[in-house]
């Protein structure tokens, strides 16, 4: 089971996913220059999301037809430091109504 892990440090941002740098995946689409942010809806919540489901479903198109949703409901409620895992990010997803297709099995 994955785990994402956010934190707002003296350095910036920093999003991990296992200990690793969290990719924002602007090759499948890019919402923002300005790397991830969350705690609001806007562009560089809306890339954290879309990076956390690419991630999460291995599968970019599922991934952006659930980005708007999830960062709604899921990004724009983080505090200062969150962290998720694989199931919480699947219960967060069947909440939304979305169920998680196309989900690669790690």
């Amino acid at each position: 089971m994955k785990r994402y892990v956010g934190d707002r440090t003296i350095d910036g941002v920093k999003v991990s996913v296992d200990g690793t740098s969290l990719n924002p995946r602007t090759d499948v689409a890019e919402f923002t220059k300005n790397g991830f942010e969350w705690s609001y809806e806007g562009p560089e919540p809306r890339q954290l999301a879309l990076a956390m489901l690419v991630e999460h479903l291995g599968d970019s198109v599922a991934a952006k037809a659930m980005t708007d949703s999830f960062m709604r409901e899921v990004v724009a409620n983080f505090g200062n430091e969150w962290e998720m895992t694989s199931s919480d990010i699947d219960v967060a997803l069947t909440a939304l109504g979305n169920g998680s297709p196309g989900k690669a099995v790690a």
